[in-house]
């Protein structure tokens, strides 16, 4: 009877370091976004928006900006659509996630490389929603510039 005691003991111990938290899974599904575009991978990459997502950028015009909007779709058949030898690394350098709920957003500060070149940085601004099949982008919104990235 101790052996089968010790066992339920040690699994019921374990699960917890099975479980992922919440944070863990908005950093998973950023990571996977990155993951996709370094591989090409439309079908990833579409994986992690919602339906409707929206995107965005911020294009900077002196000390203000203008917002541009872009689409999930284009967006996606533009990465699946890069030839086999474009190299895409948007380099994460930090995560401040808050969660409420069903709720998240995620500011990342990033590098961007093309073919292994810098091409620029910036902030991307999500907002993820916990839905049926898990934590999906919903809004995603970046800026962008060249000057002030290291």
């Amino acid at each position: 009877m101790k052996p089968l005691l010790l066992s339920f003991l040690a699994l019921m111990l374990a699960i917890p370091a099975f479980s992922q938290s919440d944070e863990d899974a908005v950093k998973a599904v950023i990571e996977s976004l990155f993951d996709g575009m370094r591989a090409k991978n439309a079908d990833q990459i579409a994986a992690v928006f919602s339906e409707n997502a929206i995107m965005q950028t911020i294009e900077t015009i002196g000390e203000t900006g203008v917002v541009k909007a872009g689409s999930v779709a284009d967006f996606v058949k533009g990465i699946g659509s890069l030839p086999t030898e474009a190299k895409l690394d948007e380099r994460i350098t930090d995560y401040k996630i808050n969660i409420d709920g069903p709720m998240a957003t995620a500011w990342t500060p990033y590098e961007f490389y093309f073919n292994d070149q810098f091409s620029h940085c910036g902030v991307n601004s999500f907002q993820l929603v916990k839905m049926a099949e898990g934590w999906k982008i919903v809004y995603l919104i970046d800026t962008r510039r060249k000057d002030g990235c290291f």
